[in-house]
């Protein structure tokens, strides 16, 4: 037990030692029409250090109170649309979220894309720092 509490121990005080500013970074949600997309666009984001990571969610599932589908449903130009979508969850800074929404509708098919930001309040300290160390002010 002695070994666990000494090896655990150093570690779990860093981690609740270390210090974040809440919404110092942001969680961005971009939909793509395909796996390819979402690909080109997840390897570039990250090429431009727009973003420190980018999970690429393969297929978006709603939940509705008729059914749970793996489609999206939305209107675009007065009609009620279905589409299969890919989900890119992106983690950034906050300060990077209007350049990542630039390039996204710069490389991004849709005439209008999706790109939404929620802050960060918290997480794991060091992950987040990793996220600091990866995406420069």
């Amino acid at each position: 037990m002695f070994q666990l509490l000494r090896s655990v121990g150093p570690r779990a005080f860093s981690m609740a030692s270390e210090t974040y500013a809440s919404g110092a970074h942001s969680a961005a949600f971009v939909t793509c029409p395909n796996d390819t997309v979402a690909k080109d666009l997840a390897r570039g984001i990250v090429q431009q250090k727009l973003a420190a990571c980018v999970n690429i969610v393969p297929a978006v599932t709603s939940v509705s109170n008729f059914a749970v589908v793996n489609i999206a449903r939305y209107e675009w130009q007065g009609a009620i649309q279905e589409d299969s979508e890919v989900l890119l969850m992106i983690k950034t800074r906050s300060s990077k979220v209007l350049a990542l929404t630039d390039y996204v509708r710069q490389n991004h098919p849709y005439e209008v894309a999706e790109v939404i930001s929620l802050p960060i309040h918290q997480g794991n300290p060091p992950y987040l720092k990793w996220i600091a160390d990866v995406v420069p002010e």
